[in-house]
């Protein structure tokens, strides 16, 4: 029993530095915690167990020690024992004309309780929410919010991709763009801040590696580094948020921020792990806000429960770009390797969404 649990912890920290899309394949980069804590047992009892002294049972304590230690380095940035990749806000936390708030949730399409979501948006007051997973009743649960948050942008759809954005800042140029798929939706625009700063938003919603949705990470991963591409091409502030059905461990995010030079608040703080609100034991950060360094944090939270299989999040950043460097020197630099990488990554999402649907 031993030997199999271990051994299964040994191949599903192997199979995701293959880098191959297939969603078996991508599916074991979300549960690092979980593998952690099966390798934790696994190299207990190898070690407490009576065994026979041998090369075999050394091996294996060792390789378990190794794959250990590597899921370890994969999630010890999301914790708070790790330095902060985004500062605290200097700024005071009323000081509402250098501040910008979003309530990212995923609702769940078939949740038929509006309830609880519009009460954490009556509490929290965002600027800006960004509803997902969203159909036409949902739509029409959430338009009495319009009274605050006059300025939108939806594309209600019946598919579970649906997405409303609802903003009490002025919106510039809001458009929703099919990146890749027709029916799978992203928002791009402006926020303008009341101090007249124009701050670049970008919200997704790519579909998962998952059977039932797609086969690989192929379109997923490609729509992520679109607008990581897109990105390089300002310098101005930026937030990217959304399910990215991606966690932020992930080699497809970790390029993602290398090309965009974006900020994740997660690392230093913890993982706010937001799926699945319904399994304790099966958590991992699927929901994120990614932002350029002209932002400070002045809070960040998960939200209680709403019905949905995701926990809304909760952020307000304080625009204080006097003090980008500090935080960009902790950011890693994309180089030729990475550009070509994303540039291939692009091209086989390109090409598997050209591809005629499967029955």
């Amino acid at each position: 029993m031993v030997w199999v649990l271990g051994g299964l912890g040994l191949v599903v920290t192997l199979l995701p530095i293959l880098r191959q899309t297939a969603w078996w394949i991508r599916a074991c980069d979300f549960p690092r915690l979980q593998i952690v804590a099966g390798l934790v047992l696994s190299l207990a009892l190898t070690l407490a167990l009576p065994h026979e002294p041998g090369p075999a049972h050394s091996c294996f304590w060792v390789s378990l020690a190794v794959a250990l230690a590597y899921q370890v380095s994969r999630i010890w940035p999301y914790t708070p024992l790790h330095r902060k990749q985004v500062a605290n806000a200097l700024r005071a936390a009323d000081d509402n004309d250098h501040h910008i708030s979003l309530l990212v949730t995923n609702v769940l399409m078939y949740n038929r309780d509006a309830s609880r979501c519009l009460g954490h948006i009556r509490n929290y007051q965002p600027d800006i929410v960004l509803a997902l997973e969203t159909d036409d009743w949902w739509l029409s649960q959430l338009q009495g919010i319009e009274k605050t948050h006059p300025y939108t942008c939806h594309a209600p759809l019946p598919n579970t991709y649906g997405m409303l954005v609802f903003s009490r800042l002025p919106l510039r140029e809001p458009q929703i763009r099919y990146i890749l798929d027709k029916d799978i939706p992203s928002f791009h625009g402006c926020a303008v801040l009341p101090n007249g700063v124009a701050v670049n938003m970008h919200f997704l919603h790519p579909k998962p590696p998952a059977p039932q949705e797609s086969k690989t990470s192929a379109r997923r991963d490609a729509e992520l580094l679109v607008v990581g591409k897109l990105i390089q091409r300002h310098d101005g502030p930026t937030i990217v948020a959304g399910d990215l059905n991606d966690v932020a461990w992930s080699h497809t995010s970790e390029l993602f921020r290398r090309l965009s030079r974006l900020l994740d608040p997660r690392i230093g703080r913890g993982l706010l792990p937001t799926f699945h609100a319904d399994h304790k034991l099966l958590r991992w950060p699927l929901d994120h806000v990614f932002h350029s360094s002209h932002f400070r944090l002045q809070h960040l939270e998960r939200l209680t429960h709403i019905g949905s299989d995701h926990y809304p999040i909760y952020i307000r950043l304080s625009y204080e770009p006097s003090g980008w460097q500090e935080q960009e020197d902790q950011l890693e630099k994309a180089d030729a390797d990475d550009h070509q990488e994303a540039d291939a990554k692009i091209e086989e999402g390109v090409i598997e969404a050209a591809q005629p649907a499967e029955d």
